[in-house]
């Protein structure tokens, strides 16, 4: 591993690229906030997929890729003269500093003698609502953007973050059958906004589930996705080497290449 002289030496290093590039390069040079948006996006995509292949190579290049557009955002910000990297650096520290009383000396009238990874969240979550330039609300904090799976996963946990939450993880399992027979009501009647509001509430319930059984959904709900890949890939295999496509096949057939591919996975 690196020493910390060597550490601030290949940051310090990134950034040289960085003037030289926007300097010298035609690309990088005419690259604005707006422009980098869907980069940034696709990159933290990149990284995702690195970290649930577990790959350590990719994890590192796409940690690069993705630390770029930061350093990349803050050029920007510091030739328009609003701020540079080391103010994001100092504030990012800052904040962290603030919502961890219980690990730094108490700022102001905050004491803090937390004990669990529960407990700092509780903390961090009551913290960001009274920091200067914070959330306005606990779930304030949640950005729109976010894919619907994965801000239903943090709205949850950000609620359970100052107290609103189920007592035992196995109450919420009441709820979970109560909105699917909300669910299967509204579809019987054949009300279509109703149903999709109702399964609205199904996802809901099961990834609040999730989050008291200590499973992320949206990683879960991958692992699925690549599973069923796999095993639909196989059946589509398996039928192209006697001739077949998936048209042309029967469900039964279908069905047990399914089987045969579930046995070997």
């Amino acid at each position: 591993m690196n020493t910390k002289e060597e550490k601030l030496a290949a940051f310090g290093r990134l950034l040289d690229v960085m003037d030289t590039l926007r300097e010298k390069c035609p690309w990088d040079h005419k690259q604005t906030n707006e422009s980098l948006r869907s980069n940034t996006i696709e990159e933290v995509y990149e990284l995702s997929n690195a970290l649930l292949n577990n790959d350590k190579d990719e994890i590192r290049k796409e940690l690069g890729d993705v630390l770029l557009q930061v350093v990349f955002y803050a050029k920007i910000a510091q030739e328009k003269g609003d701020f540079d990297i080391a103010d994001v650096c100092n504030a990012l520290c800052d904040k962290l500093i603030f919502r961890h009383p219980h690990v730094y000396p108490p700022q102001e009238s905050v004491t803090s003698t937390v004990e669990t990874a529960d407990e700092v969240i509780s903390q961090w979550e009551k913290l960001k609502t009274h920091e200067k330039g914070g959330n306005k609300t606990v779930l304030s904090g949640v950005p729109q953007s976010l894919p619907s799976l994965i801000k239903a996963y943090r709205i949850q946990e950000k609620a359970a973050g100052v107290g609103f939450d189920w007592d035992r993880p196995i109450d919420v399992w009441d709820k979970v059958k109560e909105e699917i027979k909300e669910f299967e009501l509204e579809v019987e009647g054949m009300d279509k906004e109703a149903a999709e509001r109702e399964m609205g509430d199904v996802f809901f319930s099961l990834i609040n589930a999730a989050r008291l059984y200590h499973i992320n959904p949206d990683n879960a709900l991958e692992q699925t996705n690549r599973k069923f890949i796999r095993r639909f890939t196989y059946v589509e295999e398996q039928l192209k080497a006697i001739g077949k496509s998936l048209t042309e096949a029967s469900l039964e057939e279908m069905e047990r290449l399914w089987q045969q591919a579930k046995s070997e996975s």
